[in-house]
């Protein structure tokens, strides 16, 4: 099974490329899913069959052709089904809070929430081997870095917090009912979150195995978007993921002369340089501006032919261990990917077997062999690319 993520700012053409190389492979008789994990979903825009398919709803799964299915999860209906404890207690105390009641339950949809139903699909289907490709249409960059990062996070609470404030909750409900009208969730709430965090467990190790899942950048050929994905790049090889393409969408054909376009035809090719010389050696695709807007399967046909040409989109294109520990004379190293990155703009702090590696608005919390000595010294550089941490005795 593969798992492709087609990432990167809001409107440079994921969800069209995403869509596009899933039509691909279905053609290509492989069982394909794409799955729409933008809030502002268009994936059903894309294939131009609009809501009422087949009597089916967003959030279920919809074949759109032979193969290939789409879909869109819809966080409502997704709270309903597998959130409700969590969600009747957050719309309880919202109430308390002086919220009225519709809008309590509204409102009562704590970030993460859509993302961690995603990651459940994502999961089941890997378990059910229901397909031979899935295809992750990601939200904007900073939604797509909140989606690969719950894993982690998830794994911390229940760790570190879980038990400790699901054993105090139990303590102080009785003394609460008594002192304040403000409600303590039941434990049905932690049997809840429990259930949900046992159905994700293991997708972390999913989306980080370089031979199942890969992520592909998409951006455009303007100094603002390609800067966000290298940064994008270096926030994905710090999560541990792999990324094995670039795609480069909206190319001006060549041969414009007038001089509105042909100032952009020349600007895109400066960036274009940059982007090649900056990413290598990952591949980078141009793909071309149509001259007509892409949607329904016969454009997206074109627009796959345009772009994969004969190839095989589910092929690894870059291969690549974002993340190696090796040990030699005592001293344990950690490796990690890190393009675009300054040595200056990294913070390092351990606690127990958990590294935190920080950078900008972003951490991450990397899990250390237990045989590195708790009192290790830690130093880290950069060479070439990666961040090099050792830890010594």
């Amino acid at each position: 099974m593969r798992i492709i993520l087609f990432a990167g700012k809001g409107g440079v053409g994921k969800t069209s490329l995403a869509s596009a190389t899933g039509l691909r492979l279905a053609r290509m008789g492989k069982k394909t899913l794409v799955l729409s994990l933008d809030p502002a979903h268009s994936v059903s825009d894309a294939f131009d069959v609009g809501e009422g398919l087949i009597g089916q709803t967003r959030g279920e799964l919809r074949e759109v052709s032979e193969n290939l299915w789409i879909q869109e999860v819809d966080v409502q209906e997704e709270v309903r089904r597998h959130w409700g404890e969590v969600h009747d207690y957050l719309s309880e105390l919202l109430s308390v809070s002086g919220l009225e009641e519709v809008v309590a339950e509204e409102v009562a949809i704590i970030p993460g929430m859509e993302e961690t139903s995603s990651l459940l699909y994502v999961n089941q289907y890997h378990r059910e081997k229901r397909f031979d490709v899935i295809i992750l249409d990601c939200a904007p960059t900073g939604e797509s870095l909140r989606f690969i990062s719950i894993p982690s996070v998830l794994r911390w609470y229940m760790e570190r917090l879980f038990k400790v404030e699901r054993q105090l909750i139990s303590v102080a409900r009785p003394i609460m009912k008594h002192v304040s009208d403000i409600p303590l969730p039941e434990d049905s709430y932690f049997t809840n979150i429990q259930e949900l965090f046992d159905r994700v467990q293991g997708v972390d190790e999913l989306l980080q195995d370089p031979s199942i899942t890969t992520v592909r950048l998409v951006t455009n050929a303007e100094k603002i978007v390609y800067t966000e994905t290298q940064r994008a790049f270096m926030y994905f090889n710090l999560f541990g993921m792999c990324v094995d393409g670039v795609y480069v969408n909206r190319i001006l054909p060549e041969g414009i002369d007038s001089g509105f376009f042909k100032k952009w035809a020349e600007s895109q090719n400066r960036h274009l340089e940059e982007i090649e010389r900056n990413f290598q050696p990952l591949p980078v695709f141009r793909v071309p501006m149509f001259e007509e807007e892409i949607v329904g399967l016969e454009g997206l046909a074109r627009f796959a032919e345009a772009v994969h040409g004969d190839s095989d989109p589910s092929k690894i294109l870059f291969k690549t261990k974002p993340l190696v520990f090796s040990k030699s004379r005592g001293v344990y190293t950690l490796k990690l990917y890190m393009p675009f990155v300054q040595g200056e703009d990294i913070e390092l702090s351990r606690a127990a077997d958990q590294l935190m590696i920080r950078i900008g608005g972003i951490s991450r919390h990397v899990h250390l062999p237990r045989s590195i000595p708790s009192g290790a010294r830690i130093q880290a550089s950069m060479e070439q690319d990666h961040l090099k941490v050792t830890f010594k005795k």
